[in-house]
């Protein structure tokens, strides 16, 4: 469903609630939760972005954390279910594919076993050794009909090969066949972009990776990727890494440039049909507003970035953003429970 600029700004019944009663009344589910297993510690460690050695050590402690710690995070943010993913860069910048390969199913089925322990609560997305496309494919079939995972995340390219590779067409089939999406979540780039070399005030999670997911993912689109694999399902953090914002320039260009490949469709129409976005880590009223104008508030969904950001800053945001009662349950959870067949709120 396409929503107007009205009903966009609707107001909730809800509105006139405290902010915090209604955001602990809003049913929820988190779909870009991290945490990390202590085999994948030291990835995470060599990537981190610069940070204060206090912070930097408090959150790799909740990282690390599948009890009490998380769960009162997610019971004060009326949180019902977070999915939970291995916080990057993980596996994909390990050189030796069988190493990658056996570390991520470690960490998979250590993530299961968290996740049996509070079913009701955590659900989770396999983490892949890309480098194996193959195998990768076999893992991720592992973990959604053995662990009940409900799809992947996978951190950008790996060694620097994106995910619009032919060799990864084994992948996408099979992610097709299983019905479930990939999260696209942010990575370093291969190369340090010349235009943000000496500002490292920009780099890593302050904007590179934003253009480097965004590019990737535009990848995907003019490469064909979604015309080989229509009922392939992407989901983008951070509210799309700003593609929501750029569909009619997209469009406009694409079509004025000369190309020998070029794809079926128009790359707004596959970004409304094959892409679904995140409030993760964006708690910003403009950026939902042009995601829920551009793709219909169908393809927007509830995220925190936990722990990079707040969960009471992310609750807030949810119950006072200028969207109507019907519009907020369904980016709250009821998107996401939709998408990755989750059981209904109780």
């Amino acid at each position: 469903m396409r929503l107007s600029r009205r009903s966009i700004l609707a107001a909730s019944p809800a509105a006139a609630l405290p902010v915090q009663a209604v955001a602990q009344a809003i049913p929820k589910v988190a779909l870009e939760e991290h945490v990390i297993t202590p085999g994948l510690q030291p990835y995470l460690e060599r990537a981190f972005p610069p940070t204060p050695r206090a912070a930097r050590e408090a959150i790799i402690a909740r990282l690390a954390d599948f009890g009490d710690q998380r769960i009162a995070a997610m019971d004060a943010a009326g949180v019902d279910v977070a999915v939970l993913s291995i916080s990057g860069p993980g596996v994909q910048i390990e050189p030796d594919a069988r190493l990658a390969t056996r570390l991520a199913a470690e960490a998979n089925d250590a993530l299961a076993a968290q996740i049996a322990r509070r079913p009701a609560r955590y659900a989770g997305f396999a983490h892949l050794a890309m480098q194996d496309p193959a195998g990768a494919a076999a893992e991720l079939e592992r973990c959604v009909r053995q662990l009940g995972f409900k799809g992947v995340l996978v951190n950008g390219h790996t060694n620097g090969v994106y995910l619009d590779d032919p060799r990864h067409d084994v992948f996408w089939e099979r992610l097709q066949a299983l019905d479930v999406p990939l999260y696209l979540h942010p990575g370093d780039s291969h190369r340090m972009p010349f235009v943000l070399e000496g500002f490292p005030e920009l780099q890593k999670p302050v904007w590179e990776w934003t253009t480097e997911t965004s590019s990737h993912a535009l990848r995907l689109i003019v490469s064909g990727v979604f015309d080989r694999f229509p009922r392939a399902k992407l989901i983008l953090g951070h509210m799309g890494e700003a593609i929501p914002y750029e569909l009619w320039r997209l469009d406009s260009r694409y079509a004025f440039t000369e190309t020998h490949r070029r794809v079926a469709r128009k790359p707004s129409e596959y970004v409304r049909q094959n892409f679904y976005v995140t409030t993760s880590g964006q708690f910003d009223n403009v950026p939902l507003m042009a995601a829920v104008a551009a793709m219909g508030h169908g393809h927007v969904l509830f995220s925190i970035d936990y722990p990079y950001e707040s969960s009471d800053d992310a609750a807030r945001f949810i119950a006072a953003a200028p969207l109507g009662d019907e519009a907020r349950r369904a980016v709250a959870g009821g998107n996401a429970r939709a998408l990755l067949r989750l059981a209904a709120a109780p």
